[in-house]
């Protein structure tokens, strides 16, 4: 992906990254393949049995409503 594509990714995860740190997580971007976000719940989020609702209700419909090039995001 571009890089134009890489720092709205960003952006949209420094925004994503202030609800998780309220509840002890974090996220980080491993990388970006094509159409898909890979990332990764670190903190508390990493072992939260709620983390896959959060990653698919929540992180990637924000991310697809910041940069709508992409179709999935996968945690790694």
């Amino acid at each position: 992906m571009e890089d134009g594509v890489r720092d709205r990714v960003l952006q949209a995860l420094e925004k994503i990254r202030e609800g998780l740190k309220r509840e002890g997580g974090d996220i980080e971007l491993i990388d970006i393949k094509n159409t898909i976000v890979y990332v990764k719940l670190t903190g508390a989020c990493s072992t939260c049995p709620m983390s896959q609702l959060t990653m698919k209700n929540w992180v990637e419909k924000m991310l697809k409503q910041e940069v709508p090039e992409i179709d999935h995001v996968q945690a790694v």
